[in-house]
């Protein structure tokens, strides 16, 4: 004989299955468009790990595969974890449709130039030599700032008071967008830092140094999915908020300590 499962233990999955799916089929039209292409970042930068994988060549330095790899996953997941925390901040549909609109276009259109320049075996970024290089690092350079403007806003957004949302969440929401908003500033500093060396003559120390901040901008980057992500999954739990809050503020004091200790150590080091 069979004995079924006790209730309290299937309602919680079938509950967060049910939630997803709710997000496409209830999602508004901007945000469907926004998984979509944040799914479509996320199969080109598998794509070129296939292409590495038959063609080699060097995975580091400024021409090799290693760059839509990591820019199309890393967009992509960035992208589809956007729309859904923006899901949960309190913003009227113009405002929503016009700032997802942005965040969408500008990381397709960073994906689609670093993926051309790896196609056509030269750096995409700190190369101006050429009409054509010169319009992608104009258009990777104006994008990135677009991506710091409409985080900007969204996190401005977090900060408000927001009773129809569960104080676990907030907390979430507000720390992830402040880090979301901590990595890009650190983003801009590599590439200010690279076209300094680059104008100046120093190319190649350009191409050599110009990255070397990247685990203090990978550190705090993803705290937007992985803090909302944790609040959501406690939310299907029987525990009280009071409860899920304190494990939210511990999450949050970790984070924040091993993001501050990698970029302590990238800056100093």
């Amino acid at each position: 004989m069979t004995t079924a499962l006790p209730t309290t233990t299937r309602i919680p999955w079938r509950r967060m299955a049910d939630d997803l799916r709710a997000r496409w089929t209830g999602g508004r039209r901007i945000e469907r468009v926004g998984y979509l292409v944040g799914a479509v970042l996320l199969l080109s930068g598998l794509f070129h790990l296939g292409v590495f994988a038959v063609l080699g060549g060097p995975w580091e330095g400024p021409v090799s595969w290693r760059k839509p790899v990591t820019f199309g996953l890393s967009f992509g997941l960035t992208l589809i974890t956007i729309v859904w925390v923006t899901s949960y901040l309190p913003l009227r549909d113009r405002a929503r449709t016009w700032l997802l609109g942005l965040f969408t276009l500008e990381c397709a259109i960073e994906v689609a130039g670093i993926t051309v320049q790896a196609w056509r075996h030269v750096p995409s970024h700190y190369n101006a030599v050429g009409p054509f290089n010169a319009v992608v690092v104009a258009f990777l350079a104006s994008g990135g700032m677009v991506l710091i403007a409409v985080v900007l806003a969204l996190t401005v957004v977090a900060q408000r008071p927001n009773p129809s949302v569960s104080p676990s969440m907030r907390l979430a929401l507000r720390f992830g967008f402040l880090a979301l908003l901590a990595a890009l500033a650190v983003g801009a500093v590599m590439i200010a830092k690279g076209e300094i060396l680059a104008n100046s003559g120093q190319l190649e120390l350009a191409f050599a140094t110009g990255g070397s901040y990247k685990p203090a901008h990978a550190a705090p980057m993803h705290a937007i999915l992985v803090l909302p992500a944790l609040a959501w999954l406690l939310s299907f739990t029987d525990w009280p908020e009071a409860r899920r809050l304190l494990v939210v503020r511990v999450a949050v004091g970790c984070y924040l300590v091993v993001a501050a200790a990698v970029m302590l150590a990238t800056f100093l080091g």
